[in-house]
C-alpha cells in the first residue's frame, strides 16, 4: 500500500526553489545550436495555462484547429458539388469557451494540483465521452469522386499529389459527371487547397516536428535530467518507487483503467506536489522554451514562410464565413 508524500521542512523547500531560480544564469556556454542554452528567468512552479513557448506563435489554438476543419470541411462539400454530390461531412466540435486553451497542460505531465485532487490522471474528466459522429455513406459513385479510387480497390498507389498547383499536371485517371476526378479526390483537393496550395507550402507538420525536436532535447538537458532525478527521489520517498519520468506514472503504478480512482487521486497528489519541490515544470518549461529559441532562429526563413502561409488559410476562412 503506497504512503502519503512526506513533508519536507519549508527552509529545505524554499533551498530547492531558490536554486532553481539561480539556474537563470547556469549551464549555457554554447553558441547556438551547440552545447546546452542559456536559460532566461527560471519562474517557480508556473501554472501551465501561463507557460509561453516560442513555438505557440506558429502553433493553431484548439479553437482555429477546429475552425480550419470546418474549412477544410467546407472545401470538400464545393468539390463534391461539382460532381452533383451534396456532402455535409463530419461536423467539428464547438469551439472551446473564451479562457479555455491551456495547450500545455500535460507538457511535463500532470501538473494541477486542484486537478489531481479532484480526478488523478482522467484527463477526460468532466468533458463526458460524445459520440463520436460518424461520416456519412457514400454511393460507389460518390465513393469514387471522394477518394480518386474505386469501391474496393486493392492495392496499388492512386494518383496524387504534394500540392494543389502539382495536382494540375496530375492525372486520375477517373471521371465523373463528364469531368476529371481530382488526383486524389475530393478529400484531398479539400486538404491541398487548404493547407498545400502551392508547390512551396510549409508542410504542415514542420511546426510540430520542431516543437518536438525542441522536447526531445530538453529531456536530455542536464538540467532536466538533474530536476527529474529530484523528482523521482520525491517520489521514492512518498512510497512510488522506481519511477523515473513523469509520463510512466499510470503504467508503472498499474492504473490504466482507473485513472480517476482514489488510488489514481492519492498518487497524483504526491506526483504534482513533488513536481512542485523541486520546480519541475518552472525549470522544464525555461529549458524548453530555450531549445525552441534556438529552433526559431535556426530554422527562421522557413517559418516566416510558414507564418505567412497561416494567416493566408486564415484570411481564406474569414472569406468563406469561417
Amino acid at each position: 500500500m503506497y504512503t502519503s508524500r512526506r513533508r519536507r521542512p519549508a527552509a529545505a523547500a524554499a533551498a530547492v526553489l531558490t536554486a532553481a531560480v539561480l539556474l537563470a544564469g547556469c549551464a549555457g556556454t554554447g553558441g547556438a545550436g551547440d552545447g546546452e542554452p542559456e536559460l532566461g528567468p527560471v519562474e517557480v512552479n508556473p501554472a501551465t495555462a501561463a507557460l509561453s513557448l516560442p513555438m505557440d506563435a506558429y502553433t493553431d489554438t484548439e479553437a482555429e484547429r477546429i475552425r480550419m476543419g470546418q474549412v477544410q470541411q467546407d472545401l470538400v462539400s464545393r468539390c463534391m458539388a461539382r460532381y452533383g454530390f451534396t456532402y455535409e461531412g463530419v461536423r467539428s466540435a464547438e469551439p472551446p469557451a473564451a479562457g479555455a486553451e491551456d495547450r500545455h497542460r500535460y507538457l511535463f505531465g500532470l501538473a494541477d494540483p486542484q486537478f489531481a485532487a479532484a480526478h488523478g490522471y482522467d484527463k477526460s474528466a468532466g468533458e463526458g465521452t460524445p459520440a463520436k459522429p460518424q461520416a456519412p455513406q457514400l454511393s460507389d459513385s460518390a465513393y469514387v469522386v471522394m477518394t480518386g479510387e474505386q469501391p474496393g480497390a486493392q492495392g496499388g498507389r492512386i494518383p496524387d499529389a504534394n500540392t494543389e498547383e502539382e495536382a494540375a499536371a496530375v492525372d486520375s485517371g477517373l471521371t465523373a459527371a463528364g469531368q476529371k476526378v481530382p488526383a486524389g479526390g475530393c478529400g484531398r483537393e479539400g486538404y491541398r487547397k487548404l493547407y498545400a496550395p502551392t508547390k512551396d507550402s510549409v508542410d504542415l507538420l514542420f511546426t510540430f516536428e520542431l516543437a518536438s525536436e525542441a522536447h526531445d532535447r530538453s529531456r536530455q538537458d542536464s538540467r532536466v535530467v538533474d530536476a527529474l532525478k529530484k523528482w523521482s527521489s520525491c517520489m521514492d520517498k512518498s512510497g512510488y518507487t522506481g519511477i523515473e519520468s513523469p509520463y510512466d506514472v499510470v503504467e508503472k503504478l498499474g492504473l490504466e483503467n482507473d485513472k480517476g480512482g482514489p488510488k489514481a487521486v492519492t498518487a497524483a497528489k504526491a506526483d504534482v506536489a513533488c513536481k512542485r519541490e523541486v520546480n519541475l515544470v518552472g525549470i522544464w518549461g525555461a529549458v524548453e522554451k530555450a531549445y525552441q529559441e534556438r529552433l526559431v532562429e535556426e530554422h527562421a526563413e522557413t517559418l516566416a514562410l510558414y507564418r505567412k502561409q497561416r494567416e493566408a488559410r486564415f484570411k481564406l476562412a474569414a472569406s468563406a464565413g469561417r
